[in-house]
């Protein structure tokens, strides 16, 4: 006895031919992630909590401050890609061809792509005029650390100038004396006073350079000192090792400076780099958590009701 057997078609699940990548989900948790992140920026600044202007007392290290101005950082970040994460894993649409874990891998690679996407815009915005006070201030803050930077190695036309002005100050008169003294002709080397002041210069250029002035430098520095001051020998001396140790505290104060300038911009880019992993992480799990709560049906009923 024949048996006859119906043969049915069996549809593809609707979707089965679409990509993986649910593209619409993914803008939509990119456009929360960036716009949260604009408002805690924002609120931020305002109380003096941001990378460019973070306020602190006058005493606290500046180490201290780019460890407190990159944890606002990691947390803003962190809940933005979190937020834009979860948006997005709950609202990706699920392809019913795949296990659980496959799914919840979807999910997860879904809000890594939500976090890519915030940071390139992120980048952008900081890159455009939006940015402009932050470019700002960064130019004046690389000014300050180049000029401290000059001092220290030694190009320090304008420093060298204020110690060339203390070296030729004059005397001050004794008590009952004329108040501009003559400078006696014999005591010292009397020249020119803008040669005098020039070669002065140079020496103290010379010796910023080099770090330190030989004992012939110093012994001509008081002649011409001596000789144009109106100060004795001895005075004469004793002002330019004063001068001399002046210029070295002031170089050593300038490098020192430049190397915390130095030292905190490396921290602040390395605290910056770990957020941004620490964001990739938490947009991933995020993500997942959303396509569970999808699958699952979770609701919010405190949070999300009818009206």
């Amino acid at each position: 006895m024949a048996v006859e057997t119906d043969i049915v078609a069996v549809a593809a699940p609707t979707g089965a031919s679409d990509s993986y990548v649910d593209w619409p989900a993914i803008f939509a948790g990119i456009v929360l992630a960036v716009a949260l992140g604009l408002v805690m920026l924002t609120f931020g600044s305002a109380i003096g909590l941001s990378m460019v202007n973070f306020s602190a007392a006058p005493d606290v290290s500046p180490v201290w401050v780019a460890i407190a101005a990159g944890t606002w950082l990691l947390w803003v970040e962190v809940s933005c890609a979190m937020a834009g994460g979860y948006l997005t894993g709950r609202m990706r649409r699920r392809m019913h061809d795949a296990t659980e874990h496959e799914s919840d891998v979807r999910d997860g690679a879904h809000g890594l792509l939500v976090w890519a996407g915030a940071t390139i815009v992120a980048v952008m915005v900081a890159l455009t005029g939006l940015g402009a006070a932050v470019n700002t201030a960064g130019s004046a803050a690389a000014t300050v650390t180049q000029a401290a930077s000059n001092v220290a190695e030694g190009g320090i036309d304008n420093a060298t100038a204020y110690f060339t002005d203390a070296l030729f100050r004059p005397a001050a008169p004794a008590a009952g004396a004329a108040a501009t003294p003559t400078p006696p002709a014999a005591v010292g080397t009397a020249v020119n006073i803008s040669d005098a002041r020039g070669e002065a210069a140079r020496i103290l250029t010379q010796s910023a350079a080099n770090g330190a002035v030989s004992d012939a430098d110093k012994a001509y520095l008081a002649q011409i000192v001596a000789g144009n001051t109106g100060l004795s020998q001895a005075d004469a001396q004793a002002r330019v090792d004063q001068v001399l140790a002046d210029a070295q505290a002031a170089k050593d104060k300038a490098a020192a400076a430049a190397e915390t300038a130095r030292k905190t911009s490396v921290l602040a880019a390395f605290l910056t780099a770990a957020s941004f992993l620490v964001a990739a992480a938490g947009a991933y799990w995020a993500a997942s958590m959303g396509g569970r709560h999808r699958d699952e049906g979770t609701v919010f009923a405190d949070v999300f009701r009818r009206y």
